[in-house]
Formats: C-alpha cells, sequence, structure tokens
C-alpha cells in the first residue's frame, strides 16, 4: 500500500480510499471517530442485527485492524474479565482524553435509562462509566455535542417509538446528568438530526426525522442565555434525516441521509458566520456517500483538513471508506483589521515597502532590468510547464489509484459475495441430502402401510362373509348342511360368543 498523499487529491470530490487489512462488514447507524490519526469505527446495525465488534484504521498505513476491547470494571475482584462490548446501535461516540465515551443506543436488552461506557485507546479496555442526578431515560437516533468538558444530549427515539426533544448536559468531570431548562419555541421531536457546536457557545440543530416526515430546519440554542431560535437562513436544501455532520473552521459540513425516498446526493455546506446553506458537491444516486446512517467526521494530515465517510445504507450496506478535501475560502481569507490602530500600522507597513521598493528600482540599471525580467519570465514559462506537467501526472495517477480501489472494492463484494452464496449453497444442498433421506424413510413407511392396509381389506372382507353366514345359521340352522354346521361351528360360536361343544368338532369313534 503506497503513502496517503493528501496533496494530490482534488478538492470538493469524494474519493475512494483504497485500504489493506480486514475491513468492518458492510453496516449502518454505527458510530465513529477520529483519534491521532486512526479512524475507530465502533458497532451498528446490518439487517436488524445489532454489532458489537470495533476497527480500527491507520490513517499513515491506510490498514483496518480489528481489537477486541476487554471488559474492565473498577470495583471488581478481578479487574478485567472476557465480556465483550455490548452490541447496539444508534449510538454517539465523542472522544473526551485518552477514551472514547459511547452514550446511549439501541441494545438487544436495552436498560430504562441512558448507558454511557468508555472504550480506552491506549489498553482497549473498556467499561460501563457510573453516572448520576438527572439520568435521562434511554434512547437511540440522539444528538450528542462536546462543548469544554460538558456532553450535550438533545432528543432520539425513546421507549415504545417515543419522539423526545429533551436537553441534557453530562459533566465529564464529575459524571452527573442534569436537564437543560430552555426557553422560547422547542424544535419538534426528532431523532436521527445532525447537532454540532459553533463558537464554544452555540448549539445547532439540523433536520432528522419526526415520525414519517423529514426535516429541514435548522435550529440554534445560546448556551450562555438557554434560548432557542429559528434564524433567517440562505439558501434552500432538502429534507433529510440519518446524515451526519463536520465542523473544519467556520464551516459546518452535511452529508448523506435521506427522505424515505432516495439518498440525499449533494453534501452540504453551512457557513455559520453568515448562515448560508450551499452545495458543496454531488454525488451518483447509489453513491455510498448517498446513504443513511453513515458516520461522517474530519482529521488533519500533513496540513491539509478533510473529511471521512464510512458506511451506510442505500438500498445495500456499505463499508467503503471515502474522502474529502474541501476547499477553505474562509481560512484563506481570514478577516483582518478589524480596529483602526490595526488598521494604521498596515497601511503605514505598506507604505514603507513600496518606497523601499520604488528606491531600488530607481537604483538598478535599465538592461539588468530587461534582462532579470526576460530571465524571470522564462523561469516562470518553464515553472509553469513543469507544474502543468505535474499537475497532469498528479491526475492520472490518482486517477489510476481510484480506478484500481475501485476494482479493488468490487472484487472484494464480489469474492465476499461468492463466500456467502457458497455457504447458502452449502447449507441447501445438507437441507436437501436431509429431506431426500426423510423421503425416502417416510416411502419405506407408505409401502409397509399399503402392506397393512391391503391385508386389513382382506380380512374384513372375510370377516364381513363370516357374519353374514353366521346370521343365516341363526335365523335357520336347518338350512344348513349337518357337515357344514359341524365343520363350521367352532368358528361360528366364537364369532357369537359362545362356547363350543368338543364332541362335535372331535368327534370319536
Amino acid at each position: 500500500m503506497e503513502a496517503f498523499q493528501p496533496s494530490s487529491i482534488p478538492y470538493d470530490q469524494w474519493i475512494p480510499l483504497p485500504t489493506s487489512g480486514p475491513r468492518p462488514s458492510a453496516r449502518y447507524k454505527h458510530a465513529a471517530e477520529v483519534v491521532e490519526g486512526k479512524l475507530y469505527v465502533v458497532g451498528g446495525d446490518r439487517s436488524g442485527r445489532y454489532m458489537s465488534d470495533v476497527h480500527i484504521l491507520d490513517f499513515k498505513t491506510l490498514t483496518w485492524s480489528a481489537v477486541k476491547p476487554t471488559f474492565y470494571q473498577e470495583d471488581g475482584l478481578d479487574g478485567r474479565s472476557h465480556e465483550p462490548f455490548p452490541a447496539s446501535s444508534c449510538h454517539r461516540l465523542v472522544k473526551w482524553g485518552n477514551k472514547l465515551i459511547a452514550v446511549g443506543g439501541y441494545m438487544k436488552h436495552s436498560p430504562d435509562t441512558v448507558t454511557v461506557r468508555a472504550i480506552d485507546v491506549d489498553t482497549h479496555c473498556w467499561s460501563v462509566v457510573q453516572t448520576f442526578g438527572e439520568v435521562p431515560a434511554a434512547r437511540g437516533g440522539h444528538s450528542v455535542t462536546l462543548v469544554g468538558s460538558r456532553l450535550f444530549m438533545f432528543g432520539g427515539e425513546g421507549a415504545k417509538g417515543r419522539l423526545l426533544n429533551d436537553l441534557y448536559v453530562l459533566d465529564l468531570e464529575t459524571m452527573k446528568w442534569d436537564a437543560v431548562k430552555t426557553t422560547q419555541e422547542l424544535p419538534l421531536p426528532r431523532f436521527d438530526h445532525a447537532a454540532a457546536v459553533h463558537a464554544e457557545r452555540y448549539l445547532l440543530i439540523f433536520g432528522g426525522c419526526s415520525r414519517s416526515t423529514c426535516l429541514d430546519d435548522l435550529h440554534i440554542l445560546d448556551l450562555q442565555t438557554m434560548e432557542w431560535s429559528q434564524p433567517q437562513i440562505q439558501g434552500e436544501v432538502n429534507a433529510r434525516a440519518g446524515h451526519a455532520g463536520a465542523i473544519i473552521g467556520e464551516n459546518w459540513y452535511i452529508a448523506g441521509g435521506g427522505d424515505n425516498k432516495s439518498g440525499a446526493r449533494g453534501t452540504l455546506v453551512l457557513n455559520l458566520s453568515k448562515l448560508v446553506w450551499s452545495v458543496l458537491t454531488d454525488v451518483e444516486e447509489q453513491h455510498p456517500v448517498a446513504s443513511e446512517g453513515l458516520t461522517f467526521t474530519s482529521f488533519s494530515s500533513e496540513g491539509e483538513k478533510l473529511l471521512v465517510a464510512f458506511g451506510g445504507y442505500n438500498g445495500k450496506y456499505n463499508n467503503e471508506v471515502f474522502i474529502l478535501k474541501p476547499t477553505l475560502k474562509s481560512a484563506s481569507q481570514p478577516k483582518i483589521l478589524k480596529s483602526p490602530a490595526a488598521a494604521a500600522a498596515a497601511a503605514s507597513v505598506k507604505a514603507v515597502y513600496e518606497l523601499t521598493r520604488k528606491g531600488e528600482i530607481l537604483d538598478s540599471k535599465v538592461d539588468t532590468k530587461e534582462v532579470t525580467r526576460g530571465s524571470s519570465k522564462q523561469d516562470t514559462v518553464e515553472k509553469d510547464s513543469l507544474s502543468a506537467r505535474i499537475n497532469l501526472l498528479k491526475s492520472a495517477l490518482l486517477e489510476t489509484r481510484t480506478n484500481n480501489s475501485k476494482h479493488k472494492n468490487q472484487l472484494d463484494e464480489k469474492n465476499q459475495t461468492y463466500a456467502e452464496l457458497s455457504k447458502e449453497l452449502q447449507s441447501v444442498q445438507e437441507q436437501l441430502t436431509a429431506e431426500r433421506l426423510r423421503c425416502s424413510e417416510l416411502e419405506i413407511q407408505i409401502s409397509d402401510l399399503r402392506e397393512k392396509l391391503e391385508s386389513s381389506h382382506s380380512l374384513q372382507q372375510e370377516l364381513q362373509l363370516l357374519q353374514v353366514q353366521l346370521s343365516i345359521f341363526r335365523q335357520d340352522p336347518v338350512a344348513m348342511g349337518p357337515s357344514i354346521q359341524r365343520k363350521r361351528s367352532g368358528l361360528f360360536n366364537w364369532i357369537a360368543g359362545t362356547p363350543g361343544n368338543p364332541d362335535e368338532d372331535n368327534p370319536t369313534h
């Protein structure tokens, strides 16, 4: 596997990331977080089956690896045990120190209140975090947002499909829950929405699902005044749920999701300082990024800010990794000269620079100036030519890598499908063999029953004949000859239930 080079990635395009090692199985409604250049994928759902596995993608080597966290209970006698990490989906994951904090989610045996679990990224031990205070009801599809040392949890779907729009905060230093009282109009109850924090003060809630309706609204909570607002937004967006978001600088990027009809193809960006929506890029309708229940995080590599998407469902479950390098216009054009003093200082520096530059030009000779210009122009042309060739080669290399990665992913998918079909075929063949054996046994049993039935039918006919003769004998014994009477009296008496005369059947001379 070649080294990962963010500089060769084009801007504003979703590119499949070629990886090695055992990839996680395809899934959605999992949780993911980047810690020290590694993507952690935890749990998820596939065909209604909750998952408990933990996988790590190292962005330096582009290699997947699977880990099995060891259960650690601080108040236990043995400390560690081999109890697996609980299988769950629709949970949320945040980084806190050297731990990943998993909050809530659906489990096979869900408790009545929200469960908080922690995974130590250094030791790969997991534990159940003991919390207290106003512990919220259990739920999934909620959002959790880290603000300093406080974790804000909003909405979700509770027991018996009850939709929520409550707000709780967990202090990660004391592990105490508190219900937050807010003012102004609350957002509608919802789940599978996206949430983020801006300037460590404003909590943003976008989209989600409310019963069978997908939403496109944006709500902002001022964490100082605890007032909700729904500001005027420029730009139009489509309603979506099951999407995910990540913040880089002043931009909030939204990817994935759907509207109960199709996947959302557009990757959105909200400029948080201007509150303007725009579409960063579009993907094809069946593209893995246009999926519900995917994860979407950001990380830095070689000074580049990148977005990474994994998993999701858009008619099929996905396990591919895609990255996007966004253009950071706000970062390249920072706002300066905010005060008159700063503006005056900058103007003075610019004036001195211009005077110095003019003096140097006047002191230079005309012929030297022309030679320098000619040489500079030639160097510029050669440099531009080399740069164009380098960019062309980079584009060709990137296209080749992309095609190779796409073909490899298709081959892996075909191999996985072939393996699954082979297992299914073997199972069907075993079932067919068992059914054939069972059919043979049934045929033997049917043959035996037919023989018994035929024998029974013959005996029944003979019995009926004897009963008729017995009836005639009873009505007129004289009508039957003495020899017949003597020959069959024993059988008639046996049928009639009367004792016979042994001298008649066995005469003595």
